[in-house]
Protein backbone atom coordinates (compact mmCIF):
# COMPACT_ATOMS: atom_id res chain seq x y z
CA UNK A 1 0.00 0.00 0.00
CA UNK A 2 1.33 3.28 -0.81
CA UNK A 3 -0.33 6.86 -0.26
CA UNK A 4 1.40 10.33 -2.24
CA UNK A 5 0.14 13.60 -2.19
CA UNK A 6 -1.20 15.74 -4.62
CA UNK A 7 -0.01 19.12 -5.05
CA UNK A 8 -2.53 21.83 -5.57
CA UNK A 9 -0.80 24.44 -6.99
CA UNK A 10 -3.39 26.83 -8.18
CA UNK A 11 -4.05 30.40 -6.99
CA UNK A 12 -6.20 33.23 -7.39
CA UNK A 13 -4.79 35.71 -10.17
CA UNK A 14 -1.84 37.87 -9.03
CA UNK A 15 -0.95 35.64 -6.04
CA UNK A 16 3.11 35.76 -5.30
CA UNK A 17 3.95 32.84 -6.58
CA UNK A 18 7.79 32.91 -5.64
CA UNK A 19 6.02 32.75 -1.91
CA UNK A 20 3.47 30.06 -2.86
CA UNK A 21 6.67 27.46 -3.89
CA UNK A 22 8.25 27.97 -0.86
CA UNK A 23 4.95 26.99 0.79
CA UNK A 24 5.16 23.98 -1.48
CA UNK A 25 8.73 23.18 -0.84
CA UNK A 26 7.80 23.18 2.84
CA UNK A 27 4.86 20.99 2.24
CA UNK A 28 6.87 18.23 0.59
CA UNK A 29 9.52 18.49 3.03
CA UNK A 30 7.11 17.56 5.53
CA UNK A 31 5.07 15.03 3.21
CA UNK A 32 8.86 13.41 2.74
CA UNK A 33 9.96 12.97 6.53
CA UNK A 34 6.39 11.89 7.26
CA UNK A 35 6.84 8.84 4.93
CA UNK A 36 4.96 9.45 1.81
CA UNK A 37 5.51 7.62 -1.03
CA UNK A 38 5.06 10.38 -3.90
CA UNK A 39 4.27 13.63 -4.83
CA UNK A 40 2.54 14.79 -7.98
CA UNK A 41 1.47 18.02 -9.26
CA UNK A 42 -1.00 19.28 -11.94
CA UNK A 43 -1.33 20.41 -15.38
CA UNK A 44 -3.32 23.02 -17.19
CA UNK A 45 -3.11 26.15 -19.50
CA UNK A 46 -4.88 29.63 -19.84
CA UNK A 47 -6.78 28.28 -16.72
CA UNK A 48 -9.08 30.73 -14.24
CA UNK A 49 -6.37 30.30 -11.32
CA UNK A 50 -2.92 30.87 -11.81
CA UNK A 51 -1.69 27.78 -12.30
CA UNK A 52 2.44 27.40 -12.26
CA UNK A 53 3.87 24.23 -14.88
CA UNK A 54 4.26 20.97 -13.28
CA UNK A 55 7.59 19.98 -14.84
CA UNK A 56 9.48 23.34 -13.57
CA UNK A 57 7.41 22.84 -10.23
CA UNK A 58 8.85 19.03 -9.61
CA UNK A 59 12.23 19.91 -10.67
CA UNK A 60 12.37 22.81 -7.95
CA UNK A 61 10.80 19.89 -5.18
CA UNK A 62 13.67 17.20 -6.35
CA UNK A 63 16.27 18.29 -4.21
CA UNK A 64 13.48 18.47 -1.34
CA UNK A 65 11.31 15.33 -2.15
CA UNK A 66 14.14 12.43 -0.30
CA UNK A 67 13.41 8.93 -2.37
CA UNK A 68 9.18 9.83 -3.09
CA UNK A 69 8.45 9.90 -6.57
CA UNK A 70 7.65 12.61 -8.66
CA UNK A 71 5.30 12.44 -10.87
CA UNK A 72 1.99 14.64 -12.92
CA UNK A 73 -1.44 13.38 -12.47
CA UNK A 74 -1.80 14.38 -14.89
CA UNK A 75 -0.09 15.73 -18.03
CA UNK A 76 -1.86 16.76 -20.68
CA UNK A 77 -0.46 14.70 -23.42
CA UNK A 78 -1.84 16.50 -26.62
CA UNK A 79 -1.24 19.69 -26.28
CA UNK A 80 2.80 18.96 -26.71
CA UNK A 81 4.49 17.78 -29.46
CA UNK A 82 5.93 14.17 -28.12
CA UNK A 83 9.98 15.24 -28.64
CA UNK A 84 9.15 18.09 -26.53
CA UNK A 85 8.04 15.71 -23.98
CA UNK A 86 10.39 12.60 -24.51
CA UNK A 87 13.27 15.10 -23.70
CA UNK A 88 11.59 17.08 -20.95
CA UNK A 89 10.29 13.49 -19.29
CA UNK A 90 14.14 12.26 -19.67
CA UNK A 91 15.36 15.50 -18.56
CA UNK A 92 13.62 15.15 -14.94
CA UNK A 93 13.80 11.14 -14.55
CA UNK A 94 17.94 12.02 -14.73
CA UNK A 95 17.77 14.94 -12.44
CA UNK A 96 16.09 13.00 -10.33
CA UNK A 97 17.82 9.97 -10.20
CA UNK A 98 15.25 7.81 -11.95
CA UNK A 99 11.77 8.41 -9.49
CA UNK A 100 9.37 10.27 -12.30
CA UNK A 101 5.76 8.82 -12.59
CA UNK A 102 4.22 10.05 -15.63
CA UNK A 103 0.53 10.23 -15.32
CA UNK A 104 -1.24 11.61 -18.67
CA UNK A 105 -4.38 12.43 -19.81
CA UNK A 106 -6.02 13.46 -23.11
CA UNK A 107 -7.31 17.07 -21.68
CA UNK A 108 -11.29 18.08 -21.83
CA UNK A 109 -10.99 22.21 -21.81
CA UNK A 110 -12.00 24.05 -25.23
CA UNK A 111 -10.39 26.96 -24.84
CA UNK A 112 -6.77 24.76 -23.93
CA UNK A 113 -7.52 23.00 -27.60
CA UNK A 114 -8.89 26.22 -29.35
CA UNK A 115 -5.47 28.39 -28.40
CA UNK A 116 -3.03 25.47 -29.27
CA UNK A 117 -5.36 25.01 -32.72
CA UNK A 118 -5.43 21.58 -32.33
CA UNK A 119 -8.96 19.66 -32.37
CA UNK A 120 -10.24 18.61 -30.07
CA UNK A 121 -12.16 15.76 -31.50
CA UNK A 122 -8.36 14.12 -32.04
CA UNK A 123 -7.38 14.49 -28.53
CA UNK A 124 -7.22 10.57 -27.57
CA UNK A 125 -4.90 10.00 -31.02
CA UNK A 126 -2.80 12.74 -30.62
CA UNK A 127 -2.45 11.23 -26.73
CA UNK A 128 -2.04 7.39 -28.07
CA UNK A 129 0.38 8.20 -30.75
CA UNK A 130 2.33 10.98 -28.91
CA UNK A 131 2.89 7.84 -26.20
CA UNK A 132 3.88 5.78 -28.73
CA UNK A 133 6.62 8.23 -30.19
CA UNK A 134 8.37 8.90 -27.08
CA UNK A 135 8.52 5.02 -26.28
CA UNK A 136 10.38 4.88 -29.85
CA UNK A 137 12.59 8.18 -28.64
CA UNK A 138 13.05 6.43 -25.67
CA UNK A 139 14.84 3.40 -26.70
CA UNK A 140 17.76 5.79 -28.17
CA UNK A 141 17.74 4.49 -31.61
CA UNK A 142 17.04 6.68 -34.97
CA UNK A 143 12.85 7.05 -34.48
CA UNK A 144 11.48 7.00 -38.45
CA UNK A 145 7.64 7.67 -37.75
CA UNK A 146 4.89 8.32 -40.33
CA UNK A 147 1.51 8.64 -37.68
CA UNK A 148 -1.71 10.48 -38.22
CA UNK A 149 -0.52 13.40 -36.12
CA UNK A 150 3.70 13.16 -36.38
CA UNK A 151 6.14 12.31 -38.53
CA UNK A 152 9.92 11.78 -37.37
CA UNK A 153 12.82 10.99 -39.93
CA UNK A 154 15.55 9.05 -38.71
CA UNK A 155 15.76 11.07 -35.32
CA UNK A 156 17.32 10.11 -32.08
CA UNK A 157 16.73 11.07 -28.66
CA UNK A 158 19.26 13.38 -26.84
CA UNK A 159 18.73 12.76 -23.40
CA UNK A 160 17.16 9.25 -21.98
CA UNK A 161 15.56 8.42 -19.20
CA UNK A 162 17.47 6.46 -15.59
CA UNK A 163 14.23 3.79 -15.76
CA UNK A 164 14.48 1.34 -18.52
CA UNK A 165 12.64 0.91 -20.97
CA UNK A 166 11.27 4.44 -19.84
CA UNK A 167 9.45 5.86 -16.35
CA UNK A 168 5.92 4.11 -15.41
CA UNK A 169 3.19 5.28 -16.95
CA UNK A 170 -1.08 5.88 -15.54
CA UNK A 171 -3.04 7.35 -17.62
CA UNK A 172 -6.79 9.14 -16.34
CA UNK A 173 -9.85 8.47 -17.84
CA UNK A 174 -13.44 9.37 -16.57
CA UNK A 175 -15.59 6.88 -18.82
CA UNK A 176 -15.79 3.34 -19.68
CA UNK A 177 -14.47 3.57 -23.01
CA UNK A 178 -11.02 5.35 -22.33
CA UNK A 179 -10.99 2.68 -18.86
CA UNK A 180 -11.50 -0.36 -21.18
CA UNK A 181 -9.05 1.51 -23.93
CA UNK A 182 -6.36 1.83 -20.90
CA UNK A 183 -7.05 -1.79 -19.90
CA UNK A 184 -5.99 -3.31 -23.53
CA UNK A 185 -2.70 -1.31 -23.36
CA UNK A 186 -1.60 -2.80 -20.04
CA UNK A 187 -1.45 0.41 -18.11
CA UNK A 188 -2.53 1.66 -15.32
CA UNK A 189 -5.57 4.05 -15.05
CA UNK A 190 -5.43 6.29 -12.43
CA UNK A 191 -9.18 6.95 -11.10
CA UNK A 192 -9.85 10.65 -10.52
CA UNK A 193 -11.03 12.07 -7.28
CA UNK A 194 -14.31 13.21 -7.64
CA UNK A 195 -16.30 10.12 -8.26
CA UNK A 196 -18.37 7.88 -5.85
CA UNK A 197 -17.45 4.81 -4.23
CA UNK A 198 -19.33 2.25 -6.61
CA UNK A 199 -18.32 3.69 -9.46
CA UNK A 200 -14.36 4.32 -8.70
CA UNK A 201 -14.98 0.54 -7.40
CA UNK A 202 -17.17 -0.54 -10.02
CA UNK A 203 -15.16 0.59 -12.75
CA UNK A 204 -11.59 -0.50 -11.32
CA UNK A 205 -13.31 -4.10 -11.47
CA UNK A 206 -14.30 -3.71 -15.03
CA UNK A 207 -10.61 -2.73 -15.79
CA UNK A 208 -9.16 -5.52 -14.07
CA UNK A 209 -11.10 -7.79 -15.98
CA UNK A 210 -10.41 -6.16 -19.20
CA UNK A 211 -6.76 -6.09 -18.40
CA UNK A 212 -6.32 -9.79 -17.67
CA UNK A 213 -8.55 -10.64 -20.77
CA UNK A 214 -6.09 -8.54 -22.38
CA UNK A 215 -3.21 -10.86 -21.58
CA UNK A 216 -1.91 -8.72 -18.73
CA UNK A 217 -0.82 -10.06 -15.26
CA UNK A 218 -1.46 -8.71 -11.98
CA UNK A 219 2.29 -9.13 -10.61
CA UNK A 220 3.21 -6.27 -9.81
CA UNK A 221 0.53 -3.89 -11.31
CA UNK A 222 -0.29 -0.47 -10.01
CA UNK A 223 -3.58 0.67 -9.20
CA UNK A 224 -3.51 4.36 -7.82
CA UNK A 225 -6.78 6.89 -7.00
CA UNK A 226 -6.95 10.57 -6.62
CA UNK A 227 -8.99 11.40 -3.53
CA UNK A 228 -9.49 14.50 -1.23
CA UNK A 229 -8.41 14.17 2.26
CA UNK A 230 -8.94 15.88 5.75
CA UNK A 231 -8.94 14.10 8.58
CA UNK A 232 -10.13 15.61 12.02
CA UNK A 233 -12.04 14.27 14.96
CA UNK A 234 -15.29 13.54 13.13
CA UNK A 235 -16.90 14.61 9.31
CA UNK A 236 -18.39 17.19 10.42
CA UNK A 237 -15.08 19.40 12.09
CA UNK A 238 -13.30 17.85 8.95
CA UNK A 239 -15.72 19.80 6.61
CA UNK A 240 -15.71 22.14 8.70
CA UNK A 241 -12.11 23.13 8.22
CA UNK A 242 -12.03 22.70 4.86
CA UNK A 243 -15.51 22.29 2.70
CA UNK A 244 -15.73 25.94 1.66
CA UNK A 245 -12.20 25.38 0.66
CA UNK A 246 -12.76 22.29 -1.32
CA UNK A 247 -15.92 23.54 -2.75
CA UNK A 248 -14.69 26.40 -3.99
CA UNK A 249 -12.16 25.07 -5.66
CA UNK A 250 -14.42 22.21 -7.13
CA UNK A 251 -16.54 25.18 -8.14
CA UNK A 252 -14.12 26.62 -10.54
CA UNK A 253 -14.65 23.63 -13.14
CA UNK A 254 -17.78 24.90 -13.42
CA UNK A 255 -17.14 27.65 -16.36
CA UNK A 256 -15.10 24.45 -18.18
CA UNK A 257 -18.70 22.89 -18.30
CA UNK A 258 -18.51 20.44 -14.89
CA UNK A 259 -21.85 22.21 -13.64
CA UNK A 260 -22.72 18.65 -11.66
CA UNK A 261 -19.94 20.09 -9.29
CA UNK A 262 -22.86 22.60 -8.52
CA UNK A 263 -25.56 20.73 -8.84
CA UNK A 264 -24.28 17.30 -7.81
CA UNK A 265 -22.22 18.74 -4.49
CA UNK A 266 -24.40 17.44 -1.48
CA UNK A 267 -23.67 13.79 -3.21
CA UNK A 268 -20.24 14.46 -3.98
CA UNK A 269 -19.56 15.69 -0.36
CA UNK A 270 -21.08 12.67 1.13
CA UNK A 271 -19.34 9.97 -0.82
CA UNK A 272 -16.35 11.28 -2.92
CA UNK A 273 -14.48 13.12 -0.03
CA UNK A 274 -11.96 11.12 2.34
CA UNK A 275 -13.02 13.52 5.50
CA UNK A 276 -13.74 12.30 8.86
CA UNK A 277 -11.91 11.07 12.19
CA UNK A 278 -9.37 8.68 11.41
CA UNK A 279 -10.95 5.88 11.95
CA UNK A 280 -13.20 6.74 9.37
CA UNK A 281 -10.76 7.48 7.10
CA UNK A 282 -8.53 3.81 7.54
CA UNK A 283 -12.12 2.41 6.91
CA UNK A 284 -12.37 4.10 3.37
CA UNK A 285 -9.03 3.22 2.74
CA UNK A 286 -9.79 -0.43 3.67
CA UNK A 287 -12.88 -0.63 1.71
CA UNK A 288 -11.08 1.14 -1.21
CA UNK A 289 -8.12 -1.09 -0.87
CA UNK A 290 -10.38 -4.69 -0.52
CA UNK A 291 -11.28 -3.60 -4.22
CA UNK A 292 -7.91 -3.60 -5.57
CA UNK A 293 -6.68 -0.15 -5.09
CA UNK A 294 -2.90 0.07 -4.11
CA UNK A 295 -1.80 3.68 -4.64
CA UNK A 296 -3.66 6.48 -2.61
CA UNK A 297 -2.74 9.82 -4.12
CA UNK A 298 -4.51 12.51 -1.88
CA UNK A 299 -5.19 16.03 -2.29
CA UNK A 300 -5.24 18.01 1.01
CA UNK A 301 -4.83 21.89 -0.76
CA UNK A 302 -7.55 23.73 -1.80
CA UNK A 303 -8.35 27.42 -2.87
CA UNK A 304 -7.87 29.54 0.06
CA UNK A 305 -6.73 26.68 2.70
CA UNK A 306 -3.98 27.70 4.64
CA UNK A 307 -0.67 25.66 3.90
CA UNK A 308 -0.64 25.24 7.58
CA UNK A 309 -3.80 23.52 7.56
CA UNK A 310 -2.50 21.21 4.83
CA UNK A 311 0.36 20.05 6.58
CA UNK A 312 -1.80 19.16 10.23
CA UNK A 313 -3.96 16.98 7.64
CA UNK A 314 -1.13 15.20 6.25
CA UNK A 315 0.87 14.99 9.78
CA UNK A 316 -2.66 13.19 11.32
CA UNK A 317 -3.01 10.97 8.56
CA UNK A 318 0.48 9.97 8.70
CA UNK A 319 0.55 9.65 12.38
CA UNK A 320 -3.04 8.21 13.12
CA UNK A 321 -3.99 6.51 9.88
CA UNK A 322 -0.80 5.26 8.19
CA UNK A 323 0.80 3.21 10.51
CA UNK A 324 -2.68 0.77 9.99
CA UNK A 325 -1.36 0.10 6.41
CA UNK A 326 2.29 -0.51 6.82
CA UNK A 327 4.28 -3.20 8.21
Amino acid sequence: MKFGILLDHQYEPGDDLHRRTGEIVEYVQHVRDLGYDSVFGIHHYLSSLSTPQPLPLLSRLIDHSGTMELGTGILILPLGHPVHWAEEIATIDQMSGGRFVLGIGSGYRDDEFASFGIERRTRVSRMNESLDVMRQLWTGSPVNHKGQHFSLDGVRCSVLPVQRPHPPVWVGANGPIGIARIARQGLPWLAPSNVRRNWAVGNLADYRAARLEAGFTEDGAVFPIHRDLCVADSFDDAYAIAGDAVQRSYGEYVQYGMDYFETQWEGIKEKALFFGSPDDIAAKVRDFADAGFNHFVFRAQWLGLPIARSIEIVERFAREVMPRFRP
